[in-house]
């Protein structure tokens, strides 16, 4: 798998995979988390434009999966309740909008492999009715750390994971 920063022209392949990752999360029973319109295009956009838009191709160069990687601080994570990071700095990276072909294996942790060469210190959050993604987080060694507040006030499960770079 070869991971490498989405392009202008990447917008409308970034999108569809986006939708892929809607549909399996509705078929796997969480149909709150990204509605028709999260996220959304112009979001899309502003990722790739801001240079925070990844996507993952596999041998044969068909890509599979996206995400957003984007360096700290997060406002939303500011203030966790029921819990707190496993350190205060500022310095981190968050994963966002992960989502791949649904016949495509090991996305998580290749995408979090090519995260770790970047940084030591990555947070991640997710809705609490996406199982799937909760069971790949925790697999992969983050810890749970609390519950967060996204700006529009919906709550996320959120999670860290701080380890040494390769």
């Amino acid at each position: 798998m070869k991971i490498r920063q989405a392009q202008p022209q990447d917008l409308d392949t970034v999108m569809a995979l986006i939708d892929e990752g809607r549909k399996i999360m509705r078929s796997s029973g969480n149909l709150n988390q990204w509605d028709d319109n999260h996220p959304s295009r112009q979001q899309i956009i502003d990722d790739i434009d801001h240079h925070h838009c990844y996507l993952m191709a596999d041998e044969q160069g068909l890509d599979v999966a996206t995400f957003a990687f984007i360096p700290g601080p997060d406002s939303t994570y500011t203030y966790i309740e029921d819990g707190h990071w496993t350190d205060d700095t500022s310095d981190y990276y968050v994963v966002h909008r992960v989502a791949s072909l649904p016949q495509v294996h090991g996305v998580f942790r290749t995408i979090m492999d090519y995260c770790f060469t970047q940084t030591d210190n990555v947070r991640i959050d997710t809705h609490r009715d996406n199982a799937i993604m909760q069971h790949t987080i925790l697999k992969y060694g983050f810890t749970y750390c609390g519950i967060i507040h996204l700006k529009n006030g919906d709550p996320r499960l959120a999670y860290q994971l701080k380890r040494y770079l390769r």
